[in-house]
C-alpha cells in the first residue's frame, strides 16, 4: 500500500471513530485503558522481541548511547508504561465538564463545556513509550489518534499499536480510534501535514529538526512541543550539597530526554567551593564539560565552550558550564538561550527564588528541584503527549485537559434577536 492510500484510509477511519468517541462513556473508556494495560503485560515478550530488532538496528547505525537508552524497552519500563495507562483511567474524564456557566438578562443559559479535539495526529521520534502515552491520553479525552513514529522504532511501535488497538476495540472502543502509520517513507510525514480533511491538530514530539519541519510546513493546526535547552542556576545562597545532587541528577539521570539540564550556571561567589567537586563528579560519570574561561580554571578536563554550546540541546553526556557574577546575569543568560522548557534555581534566598520564578519565561520554573520532574507522570497526569513550550492553547506537560477544546451549550425558551 502506498503512503497516500494508507493515510487516506486511516484518516477516514479515524474521522468516523472520533464521532463515536466523543460520546463514549467514561466507564467504557476506563475499561479500555485497563484492558490496554493488561494487554501490554500479557504481550511483553512480543514487545521486547520487536524492540530488540530496533535496538540492534540503532546500534548498527551508530546511534548515540543515550538515544539508544530512550529507545530501549524492558519488563520494568513496560510495567511503568502500563501503570501510566492505569493512572489515566483513574483520572477524571474532562469530556463534558462544565467549566463555567451563566444566565443572561434575556433568559439564555450559557454553559462552557469541554469537548474532544477530534482526530489528533502525533509525529514523534525514538521513544516507543510515546505510542502508549499518546494512545491512552487521546482515548480518555475522547479523541481518535493517528500515530507516526520514527523509523528507528518501527518494530516496537507496530507491535505496541496493534496490541493497544485490539485491546481497546475488544473493550468497546470503535475501530480506527488508535492507528499507526506503518510506512517509514518520509514523504508520509509531508503528506500528513496537509491532511486537513481528517486531522484536527498535529502534535510533533522530537528534536528541533522535526519540530521545525512540522511548524513550517503543516497546514493542519500545530501544538508545538519544544526542545529543551534547560538550565540550573546555583545561586550564591545555595545549599551546596543540595545543589550538587540536583545538578548531577538533572544532567546524568537520563541525558537523552528534553527535561535534562544542558547548561549549568554558577554564581562566582560560590564557584570556588562548588565547582571543583561538582566537575569531578561529572567527569567520573563520563560527562564532557564545555566551560567558560573561569570554569576551565577549576578542572583540567574542561574544554572551552563555544557560542553554539550555550544554545545546544546535547541530549547526551555533554554539559555547558558558565560562571556568572549575579542573579541578573543568570536571568539574562537564560532569556538569551532558553527554549522556555524548564529552568531551575538552587537557593536559600527567598527573594532570589521569587524573582527567578517570576522573571523566567518557561513552561516550568523550579526552586530547589531538578528539571527532570517536568513530565506528565510526575505532575500527576498519568502520562503526557509532550511538553508544550508555546503559549497558545496549552503550555507545559500536556495531559487530558490540554487534549480538549470547548463549546458553548446555550439553552433558551424562545428568545429571538
Amino acid at each position: 500500500m502506498d503512503y497516500i492510500t494508507e493515510l487516506t484510509e486511516k484518516g477516514g477511519k479515524a474521522k468516523l471513530a472520533a464521532r463515536k468517541l466523543a460520546t463514549l462513556s467514561t466507564a467504557v473508556k476506563n475499561q479500555a485503558l485497563l484492558a490496554m494495560a493488561a494487554a501490554l503485560a500479557d504481550n511483553q515478550a512480543v514487545i521486547i522481541a520487536a524492540n530488540a530488532k530496533d535496538i540492534a538496528q540503532a546500534r548498527e547505525n551508530g546511534m548515540a548511547k543515550p538515544l539508544v537508552d530512550r529507545l530501549m524497552l524492558d519488563e520494568t519500563r513496560i510495567k511503568a508504561i502500563a501503570d501510566g495507562l492505569r493512572q489515566i483511567a483513574a483520572l477524571p474524564d474532562p469530556v463534558g465538564e462544565s467549566i463555567s456557566g451563566w444566565l443572561r438578562p434575556n433568559g439564555l443559559k450559557v454553559t462552557k463545556m469541554r469537548v474532544p479535539l477530534g482526530v489528533i495526529g502525533i509525529i514523534y521520534e525514538a521513544r516507543p513509550n510515546v505510542t502508549v502515552d499518546a494512545a491512552g491520553l487521546c482515548l480518555k479525552a475522547g479523541n481518535a489518534v493517528i500515530l507516526r513514529g520514527g523509523s528507528e522504532a518501527i518494530h516496537s511501535n507496530t507491535a505496541i499499536a496493534s496490541i493497544l488497538a485490539n485491546a481497546a476495540q475488544a473493550a468497546g472502543v470503535p475501530a480506527g480510534a488508535i492507528q499507526l502509520i506503518e510506512t517509514t517513507d518520509r514523504l508520509a510525514v509531508t503528506a500528513m501535514l496537509k491532511l486537513n480533511q481528517y486531522l484536527d491538530v498535529i502534535i510533533p514530539r522530537g528534536g528541533a529538526g522535526l519540530i521545525k519541519t512540522v511548524v513550517e510546513n503543516s497546514t493542519v493546526p500545530v501544538i508545538e512541543t519544544g526542545t529543551g535547552v534547560c538550565h540550573t542556576f546555583v545561586d550564591a545562597a545555595a545549599d551546596l550539597t543540595m545543589a550538587q545532587d540536583i545538578a548531577f541528577n538533572a544532567k546524568v539521570s537520563r541525558p537523552g530526554v528534553c527535561n535534562a539540564m544542558e547548561t549549568l550556571l554558577v554564581h562566582e561567589k560560590i564557584a570556588p567551593q562548588f565547582l571543583p567537586a561538582m566537575l569531578e563528579r561529572y567527569i567520573q560519570a563520563g560527562v564532557e564539560i564545555r566551560g567558560c574561561t573561569q570554569t576551565m580554571t577549576y578542572h583540567t578536563a574542561v574544554k572551552p565552550a563555544t557560542e553554539a554550546d550555550w544554545a545546544a540541546e546535547f541530549l547526551d553526556l555533554i554539559l555547558a558550564v558558565r560562571v556568572v557574577g549575579s542573579l541578573d546575569m543568570a536571568l539574562d543568560h537564560i532569556a538569551t538561550y532558553s527554549t522556555r522548557h524548564s529552568e531551575a534555581i538552587v537557593t536559600c534566598d527567598y527573594d532570589n527564588a521569587n524573582r527567578f520564578q517570576q522573571e523566567v519565561d518557561a513552561a516550568a520554573v523550579y526552586v530547589n528541584a531538578s528539571t527532570r520532574f517536568t513530565d506528565g507522570f510526575e505532575f500527576g497526569f498519568g502520562a503526557e503527549i509532550g511538553i508544550s513550550t508555546q503559549k497558545l492553547h496549552a503550555r507545559g506537560p500536556m495531559g487530558l485537559p490540554e487534549l480538549t477544546s470547548i463549546k458553548y451549550i446555550v439553552n433558551g425558551n424562545g428568545q429571538i434577536r
